[in-house]
């Protein structure tokens, strides 16, 4: 699978403003296992200097996915047949997601390598708040490879 290098700086803004809940950022605190009280209870995060409950530092994997789904939904990038599989991932960020917060992602794919013939993307997603403050940066980079062998690797992994 071949993908045009023109596709190297296509952003995909649009995607619509995300509101950030406490429950939510408590789920993510949970799924990840991490119990600091800042994630779940506002004294707390006041406590703690911040004007209400605060995200993890890795939140922003939430906001990532629905971005990098975006891209794949792109037919000149995707048109068919690929499934996309999560190499790395880095933050760069600028100040704490918190609860009430309403984010506008935006990625734009900022690299294309190719790695033993497969496709790999590198994607830049700026995180703002819809006022234009920006929060964070995440990079991820991703393996494009055909849907069937995504099945096939995932059914394998629990083999011994």
């Amino acid at each position: 699978m071949e993908i045009d290098p023109a596709v190297i700086g296509r952003s995909y803004p649009g995607v619509a403003p995300h509101p950030v809940g406490a429950g939510e950022i408590a789920r993510f605190a949970d799924a990840i296992g991490d119990p600091h009280p800042a994630y779940r209870d506002a004294e707390a995060a006041r406590a703690a200097g911040h004007p209400a409950v605060v995200a993890p530092p890795t939140y922003p994997i939430v906001l990532c996915g629905a971005a990098l789904e975006r891209l794949m939904a792109d037919p000149d990038l995707n048109p068919g047949g690929l499934a996309m599989v999560h190499r790395g991932q880095s933050f760069d960020i600028r100040r704490p997601i918190r609860a009430g917060d309403h984010l506008r992602i935006t990625p734009t794919i900022t690299g294309l390598r190719i790695l033993a013939g497969v496709p790999a993307l590198t994607v830049t997603t700026d995180i703002s708040t819809v006022e234009g403050e920006p929060v964070c940066t995440a990079t991820s980079s991703v393996a494009l490879i055909p849907a069937g062998a995504a099945d096939s690797e995932a059914a394998g992994a629990g083999s011994t």
